[in-house]
């Protein structure tokens, strides 16, 4: 779903023999092996913490190019970025970091003038499951845009998407709870997951209905750009 709406987003100006696309918290290469056919002519990088993720992202996306990299102490590699990026996303990643403002911030110093940068984060309440995953914080409207512009960014619109299918999604995940870390961590999840997996298929054909923006969203999704020095 967030990958359907961010590639949505992009497209919009993104599809040109210009464009230089900045995945920031890149994972296993997912987000970039959806946008490769849709920007055939975007030069795409990826920017990911885990060495495992980038290997797994490069045999994905063979053109883009990856890197192993942290936003707040970069490798030298990423000195060849400074200023290169026209569009940059941000998915599911500030939700784990414990100054969000400062990574945006630091993000910064890769991004053209005027870049584009969508972001993602999750709303609505947070689920045992999200803090045992990592999840610091989740967002509204106000804190997302404050800390956008606090970091350097005008913001242009912000959605909550996600109404209704996603928020009930999300539901199921705060009733189960406890269990639903259990059932990662403990070799009786592999019965349940086959259950979970039959699940996730039925809500990722729902999602296609649900809204891109209500007041009732809980995906929160903003577009914002790079503002002068």
């Amino acid at each position: 779903m967030r990958h359907d709406l961010i590639a949505r987003l992009l497209c919009e100006t993104a599809n040109h023999s210009g464009a230089q696309v900045f995945d920031l918290g890149s994972g296993q290469g997912d987000l970039m092996e959806k946008l490769q056919p849709l920007l055939p002519k975007a030069k795409l990088l990826g920017a990911e913490l885990s060495e495992s993720g980038v290997a797994i992202s490069q045999g994905k996306v063979p053109r883009a190019t990856f890197l192993v990299a942290d936003i707040f102490q970069p490798p030298a590699a990423l000195n060849d970025f400074v200023g290169w990026a026209t569009h940059a996303v941000c998915s599911e990643v500030l939700e784990h970091v414990d100054d969000p403002a400062s990574f945006l911030e630091h993000a910064r110093k890769y991004l053209a003038p005027d870049a584009r940068l969508i972001v993602t984060v999750p709303g609505g309440p947070m689920s045992g499951f999200d803090r045992h995953i990592g999840h610091r914080q989740h967002f509204d409207r106000q804190k997302i845009r404050a800390m956008l512009e606090e970091a350097g960014y005008s913001v242009e619109r912000i959605y909550l998407a996600g109404f209704p299918f996603f928020n009930l999604y999300r539901l199921l995940v705060i009733s189960r709870g406890k269990r639903l870390t259990r059932d990662v961590e403990t070799q009786s999840g592999r019965a349940s997951s086959t259950l979970a997996n039959y699940t996730m298929k039925l809500f990722r054909s729902l999602f296609h209905a649900n809204l891109l923006d209500s007041p009732f969203g809980w995906q929160v999704v903003a577009v914002a750009r790079k503002t002068s020095p």
